[in-house]
């Protein structure tokens, strides 16, 4: 048995030193689901901004957590929202990544709902059809 000196650093049980991180920070493996849902709907807003740049020169994206809604809410959760211009804050397209999160079933599906939810949220506010907007807009299946 060994004895420990008062003050002294205890590594681990094994010897072999802490350990560190698996992989790097920068690997996209360590980047957190909100951090990735982040880079996700920044990808597709991108891609609409390249083709609608002009007309969506005034508008901002964001990403929320949950939609606020109050306590005698009955429906379904809003996947994502449109603020319009108040003052000087500009038109708003907000998605909201937890209800998106639940109702998609893995990563493709997540892809493609953030994908026709802007191209949804960006269609109204134009006046237009989503495939107009992205002729890659999938209808929903009702």
């Amino acid at each position: 048995m060994r004895s420990r000196v008062a003050g002294a650093r205890r590594r681990d049980r094994h010897g072999r030193g802490l350990r560190g991180p698996l992989t790097p920070p920068q690997a996209p493996v360590s980047r957190t689901r909100a951090e990735r849902f982040d880079d996700l709907v920044d990808d597709e807003v991108r891609r609409l901004v390249q083709r609608w740049g002009r007309e969506l020169a005034g508008v901002e994206f964001a990403v929320g957590e949950v939609p606020d809604v109050g306590p005698p809410f009955d429906g379904p959760v809003p996947l994502g929202q449109t603020f319009p211009a108040v003052g000087r804050r500009p038109v708003r397209i907000v998605v909201f990544r937890r209800p998106v999160e639940a109702r998609a079933s893995g990563e493709a599906e997540l892809s493609r709902l953030v994908r026709d939810l802007l191209v949804e949220e960006v269609a109204d506010l134009l006046g237009l059809s989503p495939d107009s907007v992205d002729p890659s807009y999938d209808f929903p299946d009702d």
